[in-house]
């Protein structure tokens, strides 16, 4: 059928702890255009160590977020979080096929995975040649509790929402490192590049070599320690210490008592995470750039003082970096909001290649 309807592009849809966004992307030429974008706030307690505590609240929300995003497509790519993944990377004979590879990962997968096969979604992806066996290649193994991605799927689908890809966050933010180094003011980020995507709880760190994941990790620790700091120290409930940290307003001593400690806090996190990361990898694999993603990385001037604190270049994320936008997007907040639609955006990438 030469006149057949050329098939919509997926949502990245992305359930944090704080809070729900959407994107939709289209396709333009080798690059992307955003069509339509919102993040819409989730009440406390809505999800809890990034599970889904209450899925009806978390599906209003979405819905909410599609209507100020004014997205009419009702496809989407979601996400499980990387704290309900387990990842292992493990060997196998360069001579299987992928078929065969993944014929004999299901046999073996129970040295690796601590739950019954069947309660759990398994994938893998071929990293490259081992370093030390060009016989062999590593695989990245990933699994995840199935009741994960169906609470995920649930609250997708009680939103009136038809989900097709599940991905792993981790894997996104592949995805939309691809993209940004597809840019010219990125090409110095085809080496190893890490990404520390700080939440509002959570902050994962993400290593990437020559555009495949190698290591991925996860810490509590995010921008609602700063929050409640506030609160505690001026005496505000948690929504005003929020909108009064995003929009100003607070006492003249609130930088230097406050803010400041806190910039000091995470740049010795990011500092600690890397170490956790060279203790693993060993010392073959020096990390040459890194960014900062999420909320928290919007602080002034935390890239200057995290660089200082680990020696390496760093920028703040901006998954938007080279796309087009419709009309009916604000590109004011799309700026303000960029670093902290890292996953959103890899899974609006994988759903503008999806066919």
């Amino acid at each position: 059928m030469f006149l057949s309807k050329k098939k919509p592009p997926l949502i990245g849809l992305d359930i944090s702890s704080t809070s729900v966004k959407v994107i939709e992307l289209s396709k333009t030429g080798s690059g992307y255009r955003i069509e339509g974008i919102a993040v819409e706030p989730l009440p406390a307690n809505a999800i809890v160590e990034k599970n889904i505590a209450e899925i009806e609240t978390v599906a209003e929300s979405v819905k909410r977020a599609l209507i100020k995003s004014k997205i009419k497509n009702k496809q989407v790519a979601i996400a499980v979080a990387g704290s309900s993944v387990i990842t292992k990377k493990i060997t196998m004979p360069i001579s299987l096929s992928e078929d065969e590879m993944e014929g004999q990962i299901l046999l073996e997968a129970d040295q690796y995975i601590p739950y019954p096969l069947e309660e759990v979604n398994l994938d893998f992806q071929i990293l490259g040649q081992t370093k030390s066996n060009p016989e062999t290649v590593d695989v990245l193994l990933a699994a995840c509790r199935r009741e994960n991605v169906d609470d995920r799927v649930a609250a997708a689908e009680l939103a009136g929402l038809t989900p097709k890809i599940v991905d792993i966050e981790a894997y996104t933010i592949e995805s939309v490192f691809s993209s940004m180094a597809s840019q010219k003011s990125h090409k110095d980020m085809n080496k190893t590049v890490a990404i520390v995507d700080i939440g509002a709880t959570m902050t994962s760190l993400s290593v990437i070599r020559n555009h495949k994941l190698i290591y991925t990790r996860e810490q509590n620790f995010g921008g609602k320690q700063l929050t409640e700091e506030i609160m505690t120290r001026y005496g505000l409930s948690y929504d005003e210490a929020g909108l009064l940290k995003r929009q100003g307003g607070l006492p003249d001593n609130y930088e230097l008592e406050v803010l400041n400690p806190f910039k000091e806090t995470t740049a010795h996190q990011v500092s600690r995470f890397l170490q956790l990361f060279y203790s693993a990898a060993g010392d073959n694999d020096a990390i040459d750039y890194l960014i900062l993603g999420g909320g928290t990385a919007c602080l002034p001037n935390l890239a200057e003082l995290t660089e200082s604190h680990i020696g390496v270049p760093t920028t703040i994320a901006n998954p938007f970096v080279g796309m087009s936008y419709s009309k009916r997007v604000n590109q004011t907040h799309l700026e303000l909001d960029a670093p902290s639609f890292l996953i959103a955006a890899g899974l609006a990438i994988r759903g503008a290649e999806y066919r």
